[in-house]
């Protein structure tokens, strides 16, 4: 949401400080802030044994906030080799993974059962027998289709690449088993940025259903149901939140009525990235043009390398301007950057304060699909990353790509292929 009270008292008076030390652009996220909503979470989740947190890494993958997860005693699901290397590099390892990919290689699959392994949880029935060597616990993502609607994010799951259809998933869990596979685990991932408590509950509802009947049909028992992440977060100041507790509060009941029927209880996994970071990270960057032509333009020096939301799916992303926040907004302008796209823009024709060259912008919510969703076209260079720390500190956790960043892989040894011709 538009930062919190608290990130906001936290940061603002010491902000210029930091740009006058570290220079804009920059991510900067909130340790205090995401340390508070990973122990509402584990709190609200407390009656369902074995609840556990397998942060999303590709919402912010930096070591660093992976570290703070794992103090927390969260997981990591991990959707590719890069990010079961930043997991693993902080300590994390075994079931503290969970590798949710798709389209997946073989060499995948090896690195991904190395150093330890980790939970494997399959997109595709098909898959199963491209795994090198299957692991005695297995889980796989299913896809209810027509079953269930999702939301205009992650879209229709009837047109989704995801997961195993419900016609394929009892199958499924019939080959493993009958290839040696023991545990069991069941997945789905249904909606991104969801706000409706409801959906939520409806989906740990089917999960759970599901899971008795292909317990039933096949006499196996699930070690943990994962409903998946996609729990929202308020990106304008007029969106409600997500009711968190009366969400944990439905989806125990379920728990208690699906042990009622069947004498155990799966564990509860979800992995939450937005949820986790989103509302506690902003993106400081300070203007430096004004354009006056058919509209109003605000010239800042980020563009959308550092934040590709906006222009991607026409996202809205709040900002305040540093010491104006009382100011009448008189100012109807779009916040542009300097990409040779005319899509480069954190805000359309949005009412501001007057801004003048050397303001400061906070672009709230960029702690989830921000900085890791950043790109290099027009030869742009992604920002650095910093962490306000608990203490009131602040510590740079990734530096600024630079123009040796950019053409590294231009250093290569040489290596041509000469077509053979024949006759």
């Amino acid at each position: 949401m538009p930062m919190s009270y608290g990130f906001q008292s936290r940061l603002f008076p010491i902000l210029k400080e930091i740009t006058a030390h570290y220079k804009t652009p920059f991510h900067i996220y909130d340790e205090a802030g995401i340390r508070e909503t990973g122990d509402r979470l584990k709190s609200v989740f407390s009656e369902i044994s074995g609840f556990r947190e397998y942060f999303a890494v590709k919402a912010l993958p930096n070591p660093r906030i992976l570290e703070i997860m794992k103090t927390m005693g969260f997981g990591f699901d991990c959707s590719s080799v890069p990010e079961l290397m930043l997991s693993r590099r902080i300590g994390a390892g075994g079931e503290e993974l969970m590798f949710t990919s798709n389209n997946t290689s073989r060499d995948e699959f090896l690195f991904a059962a190395s150093d330890g392994g980790g939970i494997l949880n399959l997109d595709d029935i098909t898959l199963i027998s491209k795994v090198p060597k299957l692991p005695e616990l297995i889980c796989f993502r299913y896809n209810p289709g027509p079953r269930r609607t999702g939301n205009d994010i992650i879209g229709n799951p009837s047109e989704a690449k995801y997961g195993v259809s419900h016609d394929q998933i009892v199958e499924a869990y019939r080959k493993v088993r009958d290839l040696g596979v023991r545990r069991f685990g069941l997945h789905t991932m249904l909606a991104s940025n969801e706000r409706n408590h409801s959906y939520m509950v409806q989906t740990a509802q089917m999960i759970l259903e599901l899971a008795e009947h292909i317990g039933r049909q096949l006499n196996i028992r699930f070690e943990f149901v994962n409903i998946g992440g996609g729990l929202g977060i308020p990106y304008k100041p007029e969106d409600k939140p997500l009711d968190l507790e009366t969400m944990a509060k439905a989806i125990t009941q379920c728990f208690r009525e699906f042990e009622s029927k069947n004498d155990y209880a799966p564990k509860l996994y979800m992995e939450s990235g937005r949820y986790m970071t989103g509302p506690h990270g902003v993106l400081v960057t300070t203007a430096i043009n004004r354009k006056d032509i058919y509209r109003s333009y605000i010239g800042v020096d980020a563009c959308m390398s550092s934040l590709m939301r906006p222009g991607m799916y026409g996202a809205y992303h709040h900002i305040s301007v540093l010491d104006k926040e009382e100011q009448p907004k008189n100012t109807v302008a779009d916040v542009v950057g300097s990409l040779c796209e005319n899509n480069d823009k954190f805000a359309i024709q949005r009412e501001l304060p007057a801004i003048a060259d050397g303001d400061i912008l906070i672009i709230h919510d960029t702690g989830a699909h921000g900085h890791a969703m950043g790109f290099n076209y027009n030869g742009k260079l992604r920002p650095k990353e910093l962490l306000l720390r608990t203490d009131g500190s602040v510590e740079l956790i990734r530096r600024e790509e630079t123009p040796e960043d950019y053409f590294a892989t231009l250093n290569f040894a040489r290596d041509m292929m000469k077509q053979n011709r024949k006759g």
